[in-house]
């Protein structure tokens, strides 16, 4: 599947704070006492992954420069499957593309803005538009709910360089 993601960052920043879930301690109807909680309160429990698990940007690579601001970026995942947002299959989730900001909060859901990038769908291709500069790129698994594994199944993250100029070709000239 191909996704296009044009966005205009007008300057890097670290924007968005972590969304928390927070888990209600309901009384349990029979013994009267408060469930325990499976991680720390207000903390979704993460997901475990093999430790040999990776995730990995195909393209472009650590160094790439991009002539054109349009550009399409592949991933995949080594000794880990790839599973919609929602499904829950042991050692699966779904990749989140970070882009010109550090790793959010490994505790909660990745944020969801224009820096960090969701692939509910289990996508492992885009399109991404950026302004000329200098960009980083790192790519974060998470679970059905967007809560990184544990260990976190992350990429290397990768510099590139984006000049402005002729745009690379995306679509197949109608014949």
């Amino acid at each position: 599947m191909l996704a296009t993601r044009r966005l205009l960052l007008l300057g890097s920043t670290a924007a968005g704070l972590a969304v928390r879930s927070t888990m209600a301690q309901t009384p349990d109807p029979v013994h009267g006492a408060a469930p325990a909680p499976a991680a720390e309160a207000g903390t979704p429990q993460r997901s475990p992954a093999p430790r040999e698990a990776y995730v990995y940007i195909g393209w472009p690579q650590d160094g790439q420069v991009i002539n054109g601001t349009r550009f399409k970026v592949w991933f995949g995942t080594r000794n880990f499957g790839v599973a919609p947002a929602g499904v829950t299959n042991p050692n699966t989730g779904h990749h989140h593309i970070i882009i010109d900001a550090p790793l959010p909060p490994l505790d909660g859901p990745v944020p969801n803005d224009r820096n960090h990038l969701h692939f509910g769908l289990g996508q492992t291709e885009t399109m991404l538009e950026l302004p000329p500069g200098t960009h980083t790129l790192q790519l974060l698994m998470g679970d059905a709910d967007h809560v990184p594994h544990d260990p976190p199944v992350m990429s290397k993250r990768i510099r590139i360089t984006v000049r402005a100029g002729r745009q690379q070709a995306t679509t197949t000239a109608p014949q």
